[in-house]
């Protein structure tokens, strides 16, 4: 993540961030002196920025593939067929269940037996695997990715790629790129009753309280809002404490993160012990107290909250894209006149403002891979299909005039008249996923704003221009843990964590009163939160020393 100094050192490298991302000289380069003699086998000697990748041979990688319960693995996916067809590579998949995959990706990796392309790992799981050389440090050979390097240089991604790196300055896990931050979560609304009460959609959090008091006025048997997304053992209402925290400025919910960057002191300190949290954790007791949210969102399955929605018994629940359209209108359909729309997320303290990194889980890298007389191919094979242009359109829409017409840049797209997917195309009988294998979360990963919101009807990309719209909130600077460090820091966090969670649902619901917020944060000492900060900032302090 970030630091000022990375970020000017970034721009006034201009055209050679393109060359190097580690800096403007040959002497920061990380890929300087990598000789790939012996290991060309296949590749293309003039593979560059917006090029085709063919191999110049036939060439088999192997892979480990995650089989999606909605869209099982079928090794006759046009996907594949169409992907060897266009650069000579066939895929060979170790196909595991989505529901075993981490553990499965545990044990192939410790024994030595992973796949070269190892897909859908999310940071910082690769951590477990740096110690023990298992996995490649990538960042040592984006000589051969010109458009990942490119994708960074453009979209100035340096600061959010910080995030990735280790104490050694290198990064191991080659993540999905997006052009800016997507905030995908918000909440759901019945906008009919909006319209009946004459109200106005809210824009900050402070609004949504006034709608929600004029809707329990109206409704008194209601609990305006009843949230979803409760599952144990996190605090519930997961993402209504991550978009709400947002507004506050602290990750929260399933966002959640210990760490909290305080800008004018220089230095981390504990998210769950943070004025900021507080002021959220208030926020929401408030509203609770007044009987404008139902206390059983914090505990409720999803059925029941759905069920509730559907039967008029709340007005508001949280929701994404694809929920609202799926799960949501369908569900209030015997409701008459019954409307049902997502608005962009409110705004708080921190302003119009949003926040997140604008990468995703990746691919890592068997370190065997180097060894292999094709490594060249290979890495101008991953950089093709994860991040030039051809490759994402690729993976995410499939082949122009089987799958899909048109262009994503002039607005143009559409799929295929027998293609559905996310009810971008109802009347469509064959499922893109399903029958075609694309948009696959193992090779579809980030991209331009303008292919992501592809994916979404009309009123969903309004809601993204308005997001888009917002200014990022700035990321907190590396604090990468050297590996004794990150076993100590495992073991406070679960008992720190577990203690937020348990309290900040105390707090919210009137259980615990806030005047104990102290005593709380007292405790949070007992579970090593100063010792666990400590050596957040040392390692801070250490990589700020030897990165700048």
């Amino acid at each position: 993540m970030h630091q000022v100094s990375r970020r000017a050192l970034f721009g006034a490298c201009g055209a050679a961030a393109v060359v190097a991302l580690a800096g403007c000289g040959d002497d920061d380069d990380p890929s300087k002196g990598q000789d790939y003699t012996g290991h060309r086998d296949g590749a293309m000697d003039a593979y560059g920025l917006g090029q085709q990748f063919t191999a110049t041979q036939p060439l088999n990688f192997s892979i480990m593939v995650l089989s999606n319960s909605a869209y099982p693995y079928k090794a006759d996916w046009l996907f594949f067929k169409e992907l060897t067809k266009r650069t000579n590579v066939t895929l060979q998949a170790t196909v595991v269940p989505g529901s075993d995959y981490n553990q499965k990706r545990s044990v192939m990796v410790a024994a030595g037996d992973a796949p070269m392309i190892i897909p859908k790992t999310y940071h910082p799981d690769e951590e477990a695997y740096i110690a023990s050389g298992a996995i490649l440090p990538v960042s040592d050979h984006l000589d051969l990715m010109p458009n990942f390097r490119d994708q960074v240089a453009k979209w100035n991604l340096q600061p959010d790629l910080d995030a990735y790196r280790q104490e050694d300055g290198k990064f191991y896990l080659l993540p999905g790129l997006h052009e800016d931050v997507w905030s995908e979560y918000s909440l759901a609304m019945r906008t009919d009753v909006l319209q009946q009460l004459n109200l106005q959609v809210p824009k900050t959090w402070e609004d949504l309280r006034t709608v929600l008091r004029a809707m329990k006025a109206a409704h008194p048997d209601v609990y305006p809002l009843s949230d979803r997304w409760s599952t144990p053992p996190n605090p519930g209402a997961n993402s209504l404490l991550s978009i709400v925290g947002t507004a506050y400025g602290v990750q929260a919910g399933w966002t959640y993160q210990h760490a909290k960057w305080d800008d004018a002191a220089k230095a981390f300190v504990y998210t769950g012990a943070s004025p900021q949290y507080k002021q959220m954790v208030e926020y929401l007791n408030s509203l609770v107290t007044e009987k404008l949210v139902d206390p059983e969102s914090f505990t409720q399955s999803d059925d029941l909250a759905r069920q509730k929605f559907a039967n008029g018994k709340s007005f508001v629940i949280s929701c994404n894209a694809q929920t609202l359209v799926n799960e949501l209108r369908p569900s209030i359909a015997k409701i008459a006149g019954a409307t049902v729309a997502k608005i962009p997320a409110p705004t708080g303290p921190m302003g119009d403002t949003k926040a997140g990194l604008r990468l995703e889980s990746g691919v890592m890298i068997s370190s065997k891979a180097r060894d292999s007389k094709n490594f060249v191919a290979l890495m101008q094979f991953m950089d093709w299909l994860y991040y030039s242009p051809q490759g994402k359109l690729f993976a995410k829409w499939g082949v122009e005039g089987t799958t899909y017409t048109g262009s994503v840049d002039d607005g143009t797209f559409k799929l295929a008249p027998d293609v559905n997917w996310g009810g971008l195309n109802p009347s469509g009988t064959k499922n893109l996923q399903v029958e075609y294998g694309f948009l696959n979360g193992v090779f579809s990963y980030g991209g331009p704003t303008k292919l992501r919101n592809s994916q979404f009807p009309k009123e969903e990309q309004a809601i993204q221009d308005v997001m888009s719209a917002r200014k990022n909130q700035p990321l907190p600077p590396p604090r990468p843990l050297n590996a004794e460090e990150r076993e100590q820091v495992t073991l406070w966090e679960t008992a720190l964590k577990d203690h937020v969670n348990q309290q900040t649902l105390k707090f919210i619901l009137g259980q615990r009163p806030l005047s104990e917020w102290d005593a709380y944060v007292g405790e949070l000492k007992g579970k090593n939160m100063t010792r666990y900060v400590e050596v957040v900032n040392a390692a801070y302090n250490r990589y700020k020393k030897n990165h700048g």
